[in-house]
């Protein structure tokens, strides 16, 4: 379990963590409507190509109300007011760390676990 500072999530955000099997993201949001982005990394033209990992392929269980839009290589939610989550199981046995950022806008904290 690990979690997360809006410091930590914001600009140019925090390389992500191994994720496998089911993983719960948690905010807690004192403050108004924010974004949480997973990205995959960018190639040296910082662009999705042939060879860019799709981390983000798998089952979610989102509330409507977060918004969530997805594709092979980033998802994205709306982090409202208060506290909120989202469920998510890559469709690979694990998805690394290193392959991916967390970014956010906004001053909530996340904890994944």
């Amino acid at each position: 379990m690990a979690t997360y500072t809006y410091q930590q999530l914001y600009g140019s955000g925090s390389i992500g963590e191994n994720l496998s099997l089911l993983k719960l993201f948690t905010f807690t949001n004192p403050s108004g409507s924010s974004y949480f982005t997973m990205e995959t990394n960018r190639n040296n033209q910082g662009f999705y190509d042939s060879s860019s990992l799709t981390n983000f392929i798998g089952t979610y269980v989102v509330s409507e109300s977060m918004g969530q839009v997805s594709s092979s290589y980033i998802s994205s939610v709306v982090v409202q007011p208060g506290v909120s989550s989202f469920k998510f199981t890559p469709a690979f046995a694990i998805v690394s760390g290193s392959n991916y950022y967390l970014r956010g806008t906004g001053m909530y904290s996340l904890t994944i676990s």
